[in-house]
């Protein structure tokens, strides 16, 4: 089987109101409450985790400083077709696995005064459309196997600057031959995408060997044992 990532752990979204999203996720959809806990290493920052499957979770991030205010098509989309800034979450969507399952998920969501947008039929996925707290925008859908022969468009392919050739190479990425000895992290090159931090830090966090990291930053004890 080739290497590559199998699923969402978890999407981590920002929150001002942690008691509000794990609310909707657990009352309207349905999700327990996995996981409520001070943010490892972040001061004043609590962590929750709803529960999508065994190993997927959405979970939330409330940090003191996240800003209160929504800019429509600069920090939220609104809806599935609207735009954002770039490398932001235009939406997530959410997978159950029948349609039936699907309907009656609309129905629980619209029981709890959420209005439902759907479902409607995109070929190769079925979904439907709401709002989450604090202008999240949200769908589930029900599908899996998309042919990528069909679904290619040629046109797009072309506007996205793909030629054929890289454009097979995306669909049959290499696969991965690991030599047996663990690939040390490459100098900082401006070039890559990189973490985000305070002016000389990412060069000195990214300089700890990684059994450093592993023994002094990892935090394993659940805190109801720090009692």
């Amino acid at each position: 089987m080739a290497l590559h990532p199998n699923g969402v752990n978890h999407l981590a979204i920002s929150t001002r109101d942690m008691k509000s999203q794990l609310t909707f996720f657990a009352e309207v959809l349905g999700c327990p409450t996995k996981a409520l806990y001070w943010m490892h290493g972040v001061e004043g920052c609590y962590h929750g985790f709803a529960e999508l499957s065994a190993n997927s979770h959405i979970a939330f991030v409330q940090h003191p400083e996240n800003a209160q205010e929504i800019q429509w098509g600069v920090t939220h989309a609104g809806n599935g077709g609207e735009p954002v800034t770039r490398g932001v979450m235009q939406h997530v969507a959410f997978n159950v696995d029948t349609f039936e399952e699907l309907l009656q998920l609309r129905d629980r969501i619209r029981s709890h005064g959420v209005q439902v947008l759907g479902p409607l039929d995109h070929g190769f996925i079925q979904s439907m459309y709401f709002a989450g707290p604090e202008g999240l925008s949200l769908e589930v859908c029900v599908g899996s196997g998309i042919d990528a022969e069909a679904w290619v468009d040629p046109e797009v392919r072309e506007l996205c600057g793909i030629n054929a050739e890289e454009m097979q190479a995306l669909k049959e990425p290499d696969d991965f031959l690991n030599q047996g000895d663990p690939v040390a992290n490459p100098s900082f090159d401006e070039n890559k995408p990189h973490m985000h931090y305070p002016p000389g830090v990412l060069e000195k966090v990214m300089s700890v060997p990684d059994d450093v990291v592993w023994e002094k930053f990892s935090e394993t004890t659940p805190p109801v044992n720090n009692q």
